[in-house]
């Protein structure tokens, strides 16, 4: 004996039957998600994001005096500040606040 569901979403209509709904693939079902799994790892290993690359490309900032890279231009005036007192601000940190 078949039951049907009804329902009513947004004006529209959705009607399913109750034992067609409640039936699994089985087998076929686990070898789609283990292939789909395996296609998903290969595209994922494809790409290879690379934590250094990425961090290498954040460091924008070049001291002119030891040649150290930094991310951002605060961070760079506290490291010039800090390292090399004695040495005149570059005029790229004048107006920075720390």
């Amino acid at each position: 004996m078949a039951f049907f569901v009804v329902l009513c979403l947004s004006n529209s209509y959705i009607i399913s039957s109750g034992l067609a709904s409640n039936m699994a693939r089985g087998h076929q079902k686990f070898q789609s998600q283990q292939k789909n799994a395996k296609k998903q790892a290969e595209i994922k290993k494809s790409k290879g994001h690379d934590q250094k690359a990425a961090a290498k490309a954040a460091l924008v900032y070049t001291c002119t005096v030891c040649r150290t890279q930094m991310p951002d231009p605060k961070t760079f005036k506290q490291h010039f500040e800090s390292k090399h007192p004695k040495s005149p601000i570059p005029p790229e940190l004048a107006n920075v606040e720390v």
